[in-house]
């Protein structure tokens, strides 16, 4: 296991480059075994997660061909189901949530799959009621074996059909997208996720021969097809970094430039970064984040406390609350955050308050924090990482902080950010990783 060692209170400045997008790069390389020929996908993040599930598609028969550092070519010409009913499968379908995503193209394409309980983050119960219901209602028959703790399902005979999901859950959406575009029949799916990671995935499905519309809104329509063929497709860089990257920069009193932001694609993220007085320029595509000794957060209109809570696309993301609660411990001004989708995903606050926070966590949703304006600047601890985006909040926090910080359970940041201690050291962050 290895730890951060940082040491705080310096400021940082100079550009950075966010990664490709994590939860597109699941999706996306997922639907690559939708078609038998070849799909090139580029600017892929070398993190864990997606690691494991290149090795995954690897280990199911797909011809995985590394181009260059960001660049991939998967060929699913030949695939071995078999290679699902074997031990080795189960471990590494276990070992990573985004494994669930193979299941949509995997039924779509061969008819049948099984697939263990998915691992991923300690943030709460995050069911799969929305993929499995989905699944069920274009005709598979669906069996949980609890003796091994696996799911089979049965997909012979995949019908389009109308379905009204019970929550616009991202993953479920796109599986059951990448399960309809070989189904026979029309399939519309209401209450659909319509994040951009989403849509990105809805236009290279077209590019590859799906056909379907109302792509980027809540109700999307898919004609079924006989085959998909190949494509190439370039991932978005990830807007969860874009946003740890404004919050650093905040916390930090640091100059930095985002690069290659496609700020269309961000939505409501930057207006809320700005809810708590963080000033920004938009530089075509980057975003230039100035030097800033105090920041206030605004209130709502009547003069109440802003509250920040987080809601399927376009609402705000829950992957960047835990980067608002900490950047508001050091504004000047009081804000409610209400973290509604996931329940454990405040506990981390525990930490923050070691630090010198002034933070009410009110029940598992609903944290308060009241800024300090900077007039008591965050002290350094040992801590250890209890999520990607927990442990990305800790390491802003650490680098704010006076004296040094011991970040241990670092596998969880590997998991979603890309040498994150390497590329921060370049703007001249003092973080090291030691064993």
């Amino acid at each position: 296991m290895s730890v951060f060692k940082i040491k705080g209170g310096t400021k940082l400045k100079g550009e950075i480059i966010p990664q490709g997008a994590k939860n597109e790069a699941l999706q996306i390389i997922s639907a690559t075994l939708l078609s038998a020929e070849p799909v090139t996908i580029h600017n892929i993040p070398d993190i864990v997660d997606v690691n494991k599930l290149i090795s995954l598609v690897g280990d199911l028969g797909c011809k995985v061909e590394k181009l260059d550092t960001e660049s991939y070519r998967f060929t699913a010409s030949s695939i071995d189901t078999k290679f699902l009913e074997t031990e080795d499968y189960r471990k590494k379908a276990a070992a990573l949530r985004g494994s669930v995503m193979l299941l949509g193209p995997i039924l779509a394409r061969f008819g049948k799959a099984s697939i263990p309980k998915p691992g991923g983050d300690k943030i709460g119960r995050r069911r799969l009621d929305t993929h499995f219901l989905g699944f069920q209602k274009l005709g598979a028959k669906f069996n949980f074996d609890a003796t091994e703790h696996l799911f089979h399902i049965d997909a012979s005979e995949l019908k389009g059909c109308y379905m009204l999901l019970d929550e616009a859950s991202v993953t479920g959406t796109a599986n059951i997208v990448m399960a309809a575009v070989l189904a026979k029949g029309k399939t519309t799916v209401y209450n659909a996720a319509c994040e951009p990671y989403l849509q990105q995935l809805c236009l290279m499905l077209n590019r590859m021969g799906a056909n379907i519309s109302g792509i980027g809104s809540n109700l999307l329509t898919i004609e079924g097809v006989e085959k998909l063929g190949g494509t190439e497709h370039t991932l978005l860089p990830d807007m969860i970094e874009i946003g740890s990257f404004i919050g650093l920069a905040a916390m930090t009193q640091s100059e930095i430039t985002i690069k290659n932001c496609r700020i269309d694609m961000l939505g409501i993220i930057p207006e809320i970064f700005k809810r708590l007085g963080i000033k920004m320029e938009f530089r075509g595509d980057d975003i230039y984040i100035p030097a800033q000794e105090h920041y206030e957060i605004e209130t709502f209109i009547d003069g109440s406390i802003l509250t920040i809570a987080d809601a399927p696309w376009p609402g705000f993301t829950p992957d960047l609350l835990s980067i608002v609660l900490v950047i508001a411990t050091q504004a000047k001004g009081t804000v409610l955050i209400h973290q509604k989708m996931f329940e454990s995903r405040l506990f981390f606050v525990d930490k923050l308050i070691d630090m010198g926070a002034q933070i009410i966590l009110c029940d598992p949703h609903r944290a308060t924090v009241i800024g300090l304006d900077r007039k008591q600047q965050l002290k350094g601890i040992k801590m250890s990482s209890p999520d990607i985006r927990a442990g990305v909040a800790l390491l802003i926090a650490a680098l704010s902080a006076k004296g040094t910080s011991e970040i241990s359970n670092i596998d969880q940041i590997d998991r979603g950010y890309q040498n994150i201690d390497g590329r921060l050291q370049k703007i001249g962050a003092l973080i090291e990783r030691e064993k």
